[in-house]
């Protein structure tokens, strides 16, 4: 199994890579260049100086078994072992640390991600559900200090989204909302129904993390641009100026498309960020493919074809089925409230990954 270790030492090069790169004079004559590395840079330095303690505290302790083993008294071989179980503990800690920064694979120090939410079976009522989804990631952002902008969206006449994507950015961001991905199932009496039934239906949401430019090069010539009139709800025009985009990547065939500014280029602007993560979440679902029996048990993943989560009106009850957990506070929760959930996920991750640490 690739071990913790080994993303910890990857991620410990990136840091170090990055801190070279923002020394060299073409990054720092190219803005773009350096302010990516910047940002990079600065989602990684935390795990990165908690490892170089964490390697260095190892050291620390080899150098201790040593002076134990080759004590000529006692009282030689009692004061390393003592200092030696200090440095233990502090290790211990600062691998609990580790496993928080680290959960959610080698993207969990992502700052940024891209969300999309999708309805799916139910008609309106899948529609009203994905708004509802939508807000409750909008309000557990704001309570995170998180910065969210919708990308695109495609709403219904009932106030519903066929679909809408958001970007994130913050602290802990991608980490935080990589377990969302997947499929979520609403068991609810719709606003449309007049007898009192309870209807389910659901809505898909997948989570992507934004990659660097430098990361993910997308050319002008990779990809076909076509343009059209924004349309809202019904399918009416909103404008009769082409400023909305849809871009066709011609490798992978994945199709992105922005109306929500009045802008021609900046509609542009978003769909290429947009579809930047999807690419780069296209490669990385590839490269988890050939490394699925290695990653068996995690489930920061987020297979988005699973039904992951279902939410429960009338008893007030959230479960999601991955690990088995029930809440009944799904009214809190559908407000913003979603950290008991994050946390459980979180938990379950690190548990899976806690006997990981070599001595």
């Amino acid at each position: 199994m690739s071990t913790i270790r080994d993303t910890l030492e990857e991620k410990l090069a990136r840091f170090k890579q990055l801190e070279l790169d923002m020394s060299d004079p073409e990054v720092l004559a190219d803005g773009a260049r350096m302010s990516a590395a910047a940002r990079e840079h600065g989602g990684l330095a935390k795990v990165a100086g908690k490892y170089r303690e964490f390697k260095k505290l190892t050291d620390e302790i080899r150098g201790c078994e040593e002076m134990a083993e080759a004590a000529e008294d006692s009282e030689e071989r009692e004061m390393a072992e003592a200092e030696m179980e200090g440095l233990r503990k502090r290790r211990e800690q600062l691998w609990e640390d580790l496993l928080s920064l680290t959960v959610g694979g080698e993207d969990s120090h992502r700052t940024r991600c891209v969300m999309e939410i999708r309805a799916g079976t139910g008609g309106d009522e899948a529609a009203l559900f994905a708004r509802d989804l939508f807000e409750m990631y909008r309000h557990y952002a704001e309570s995170k200090g998180w910065k969210t902008e919708i990308m695109d969206h495609s709403a219904t006449e009932m106030g519903g989204f066929k679909d809408i994507t958001l970007t994130l950015e913050g602290e802990n961001v991608y980490r935080d909302l990589a377990y969302e991905s997947g499929g979520h199932r609403v068991q609810r009496v719709p606003e449309t129904e007049t007898q009192g039934r309870i209807h389910t239906s659901a809505a898909t949401v997948a989570v992507m993390p934004e990659p660097e430019d430098v990361e993910v090069n997308i050319k002008p010539d990779d990809y076909r641009v076509d343009k059209f009139c924004a349309s809202g709800p019904g399918g009416q025009h909103v404008n009769k100026t082409e400023s909305a985009i849809r871009l066709t990547h011609h490798e992978t065939g994945i199709v992105v498309q922005c109306q929500d500014e009045k802008s021609q280029h900046k509609n542009l602007a978003r769909a290429l960020r947009v579809l930047k993560a999807r690419v780069y979440e296209k490669k990385r679902e590839e490269e988890d493919a050939k490394l699925a029996e290695k990653r068996k048990g995690l489930i920061g993943s987020g297979d988005r074809s699973q039904r992951i989560r279902t939410y429960n009106y009338p008893q007030n009850r959230l479960t999601d089925h991955r690990i088995n957990l029930t809440i009944y506070k799904l009214d809190q929760i559908i407000a913003g409230d979603l950290s008991p959930v994050t946390e459980a996920m979180i938990e379950y991750d690190r548990d899976q990954l806690r006997g990981d640490m070599i001595d």
